[in-house]
C-alpha cells in the first residue's frame, strides 16, 4: 500500500499534465491549475522541510563538535538571522534585508565567488589545449580566436576579429548549445515518463 497509492498518485498527476495540453478546454485547464497552485504549496512545505533537516543536521554536528563544527555553526546562525530578519522587516527595497543583507552582503559574496571561478576557468583550459589530436587543435584555436575577439587587443591585431567571434558564438556555437539542449530535453522527457508509469522509484525511498 505505501508503494501502489504515491505510484497512482504519480500516475495521475503526470498523465493529467500532459493530456491538458492536448485538450483546450476550459475546465481541464482551471483544473490544471488547481493542480499547479497544489504543486507550489507542497513546494512551500518542501523548502520548511529542508530547512529544518539543513539545521538539524548540522546542531548535531555542532553539538558533538565534528569535523569543520564552527563553520556548520556559522551556516545555521546566519540562516536564522536571514529568516529572522526577513519575516520580521520584510524584504522589500529599503528594508534593512534587502539593502544591507542582500545588496551589500550577499551580492558581493556571489560576484566573489564568481569571480574565483575564472582561476579555475584558467586551469581547466590550460590542460584541455594540450594539443594531441586535431579535436582539442580545433578547440585550442577557437578558443584563442574568442579571447582575443574579445579584447581590445584582438580589434588591434584585426578590426574584424569581433565580427568574427560573433559568428562563431552565433552559428557554431549556437548549433552545439541547441544539440546539448534537445538532448537533455530528451533525457528529461525520458525521466518524466519512467516515473510517470513507475518504472523510475527511487522518489520513494529505500528498498521501494
Amino acid at each position: 500500500m505505501r508503494r501502489e497509492i504515491p505510484l497512482k498518485i504519480t500516475l495521475f498527476f503526470g498523465l493529467f499534465m500532459i493530456v491538458q495540453y492536448f485538450v483546450p478546454h476550459w475546465a481541464v485547464n482551471d483544473l490544471a491549475g488547481t493542480f499547479q497552485q497544489w504543486a507550489v504549496i507542497v513546494l512551500a512545505f518542501a523548502y520548511v522541510l529542508g530547512v529544518s533537516n539543513l539545521v538539524r543536521i548540522n546542531l548535531d554536528v555542532v553539538s558533538k563538535k565534528g569535523r569543520d563544527w564552527q563553520y556548520k555553526l556559522i551556516t545555521v546562525t546566519a540562516l536564522l538571522a536571514t529568516l529572522f530578519i526577513g519575516l520580521i522587516g520584510g524584504i522589500t527595497p529599503g528594508t534593512f534585508f534587502n539593502d544591507r543583507l542582500y545588496m551589500s552582503m550577499y551580492v558581493p559574496m556571489s560576484s566573489t565567488m564568481y569571480a574565483t571561478l575564472a582561476f579555475f576557468i584558467a586551469s581547466a583550459a590550460y590542460r584541455a589545449f594540450r594539443v594531441k589530436t586535431w579535436q582539442a587543435g580545433l578547440l585550442a584555436v577557437t578558443a584563442v580566436i574568442v579571447m582575443l575577439g574579445r579584447v581590445p587587443v584582438g580589434q588591434l591585431l584585426w578590426s574584424d576579429m569581433p565580427g568574427l567571434v560573433d559568428w562563431v558564438m552565433e552559428v557554431p556555437n549556437m548549433v552545439a548549445q541547441r544539440g546539448i539542449l534537445i538532448g537533455a530535453a530528451l533525457g528529461a522527457v525520458a525521466t518524466g515518463l519512467k516515473m510517470v508509469f513507475g518504472i523510475e522509484r527511487s522518489y520513494l525511498g529505500r528498498g521501494k
